[in-house]
């Protein structure tokens, strides 16, 4: 997404007419997920996607060709149907699935507003990202309760809203080797990451240029750095047994995503046994991942990041 309308403001500020497409809707094994954007100009560039394939490439010529009577266009629905037995609304693939593309030609007299845009994703300010028969909006310091909602009744009544300016946030309690590979792994992918630790000068949390934030912490003062919120991601990795607990029983309440904590079976077992004789209610515990990632026989820190972020992932983009 940042860098679909970037590309757009790049396009208009040329006057180029731009088509901006967007997932609103998907079932089955579709490629293309709610929320994923492809922007194509009407001089045949174009940039990110809407699921690949058959399907994306006939659309972005269908958007080209539309281009040429931007003036003409309203944003409207299309189906696809990814069923080679299907008889309408065939995408030419073959995965079963459907969903539902959104088309917005977007003119020079759209700028005001991608430049809007362009501006909250840039400063990380909130708003919402909406689309409509109506045309594109967006609400400045609007927060929902969930990054995205789509109502798709008929091609003639539908609604699509996106959260921005509240970037996937992964909070790392543990600067060591394994905290500098989680920070490595997980800025690529695209994740705001504040890593904490409560020992000064260490090496790996100098050396780890990858987080936005770096902070030295008292482990038994850290409930208020974490806020409630669907984009939040907890890892706790730090070097004992004891800031373990210490971290995981003040992040237990919290209303976020993911929260996962690293250590062996024992430890985990000991850490939780703790935990409820404290009175901590066995359905907190049950929200943890813990051990923490997939079990995929990882050893390495650069192993254990890997495992983490795929745990994560699947957390993410869960249906």
């Amino acid at each position: 997404m940042k860098k679909v309308f970037p590309f757009i403001k790049e396009q208009l500020s040329r006057n180029i007419p731009v088509m901006l497409m967007v997932v609103i809707q998907r079932n089955g094994s579709s490629p293309g997920k709610v929320g994923f954007k492809m922007a194509v100009a009407v001089d045949g560039e174009i940039t990110g996607s809407i699921g690949g394939g058959t399907m994306e490439h006939l659309l972005v010529e269908k958007s080209k060709k539309q281009l040429q009577n931007s003036s003409e266009l309203k944003p409207y629905l299309l189906f696809q149907n990814h069923d080679p037995e299907a008889t309408e609304n065939k995408s030419g693939m073959i995965c079963s699935g459907s969903q539902a593309v959104a088309f917005l030609p977007l003119l020079k007299k759209d700028m005001p507003l991608v430049e809007q845009i362009c501006v909250a994703l840039d400063s990380g300010e909130t708003g919402v990202f909406q689309i409509s028969p109506e045309g594109m909006a967006f609400t400045k310091g609007m927060q929902m309760a969930q990054p995205k909602t789509s109502r798709v009744n008929d091609e003639e009544n539908w609604e699509y809203q996106e959260q921005m300016g509240m970037p996937d946030t992964i909070y790392i309690f543990g600067g060591g080797h394994v905290g500098l590979a989680i920070s490595r792994v997980f800025r690529n992918m695209g994740f705001y990451i504040r890593i904490f630790d409560n020992r000064e000068n260490i090496n790996t949390l100098k050396e780890n240029s990858f987080a936005n934030e770096k902070q030295i912490v008292d482990y038994k003062e850290v409930e208020a750095l974490v806020p409630d919120g669907f984009n939040v991601y907890v890892v706790i990795v730090t070097f004992s047994h004891k800031s373990d607990q210490m971290v995981l029983r003040q992040m237990l309440g919290k209303k976020i995503k993911y929260l996962g904590m690293m250590g062996s079976e024992m430890k985990v077992r000991t850490i939780f046994d703790k935990l409820r004789e404290e009175g901590v209610p066995q359905e907190q515990l049950d929200r943890v991942f813990a051990p923490i990632g997939l079990a995929i026989n990882s050893a390495t820190p650069e192993e254990v990041a890997i495992s983490i972020a795929a745990q994560v992932i699947s957390v993410k983009n869960r249906n």
